[in-house]
């Protein structure tokens, strides 16, 4: 159901830190230019912890109206109560989204029977979900077994894995039938090579063709391409995260002209140290910047 590159696209805000709709618009009609496979707006990357309940069900409603069927929409509508989850999920449903993009629910840390429960308790509203496994910000990992018991689940079709472990994708392929996606950039080949079917990835906000050439040259098993495409972008996958993910990818598209650099406390820019780092690494990379 889920094959090819997604991308897991910013909320642009504008200087007063309100949300900049408009940008946003002209952020998911150049993804589906580029031939994105589909967008996850509010997810990690799009800041969703800083959004209230109206503006993050206006930018899924947002990111549907102007994807124009063009793409599918994996809407972002996690939250570490199930009774939010549930009624963003809603609404994103109620919006149009194909797919809604679960978190493993954050800082409360529940056990695996309460993971269980609280992901089927989300399926129940019929909309595809895809399990996020990222226990480095959730600080919960979805065992395997678990992702077992889901995967029996119809509604409860694809892993997001983003723990950094090819292994694991090995491990979920070898027991169950449900799609895996890469949540790791510099991991999209591995994991493709084990049987991934694409990324949803973060550099794609900055080179979304790029991204769209390597995962179609591993899914068509070219992998000599593909292998020469993940080397010549490894430093800018790299990069893209030299500090908390959407920091260093914000600041990119800054520098290349695409979003004001404005972000909403806790976060904040990153230091010049680091910015001219990744300066360097996008003039190597070849990104136009202005």
């Amino acid at each position: 159901m889920f094959s090819g590159a997604y991308t897991a696209l910013v909320t642009p805000f504008n200087r007063d830190g309100s949300v900049d709709f408009l940008r946003f618009t002209e952020l998911v009609v150049r993804q589906a230019e580029a031939g994105i496979a589909g967008i996850a707006p509010v997810g990690t990357t799009g800041e969703s912890p800083t959004l209230n309940f109206d503006e993050h069900s206006r930018v899924i409603a947002t990111a549907v109206e102007a994807a124009k069927g063009r793409m599918q929409v994996i809407a972002g509508t996690g939250a570490n109560a199930t009774a939010e989850a549930v009624e963003l999920t809603r609404r994103a449903q109620d919006a149009g989204a194909d797919a809604t993009l679960q978190v493993t629910p954050y800082y409360n840390k529940p056990n695996q029977e309460g993971l269980y429960r609280h992901f089927s308790e989300v399926a129940t509203l019929g909309l595809p979900v895809v399990l996020y496994n990222v226990p480095g910000r959730s600080g919960r990992e979805i065992a395997i077994d678990t992702i077992v018991r889901l995967s029996a689940n119809p509604a409860i079709v694809c892993v997001k894995e983003a723990a950094g472990s090819v292994d694991r994708v090995s491990a979920i392929l070898s027991r169950c039938d449900i799609g895996v996606l890469c949540g790791d950039d510099a991991l999209t080949l591995p994991m493709m090579a084990v049987g991934a079917t694409g990324v949803i990835s973060v550099v794609s906000n900055l080179v979304p063709e790029r991204i769209v050439a390597l995962v179609q040259m591993a899914l068509e098993g070219r992998w000599d391409e593909a292998r020469a495409m993940h080397l010549k972008h490894y430093r800018l996958f790299c990069d893209c995260f030299l500090d908390t993910n959407p920091i260093p990818i914000k600041a990119a598209m800054a520098m290349a002209g695409l979003i004001e650099e404005t972000y909403r406390l806790p976060l904040c820019s990153m230091d010049e140290g680091l910015r001219a780092i990744l300066r360097e690494t996008l003039k190597e990379a070849g990104v136009p910047l202005v």
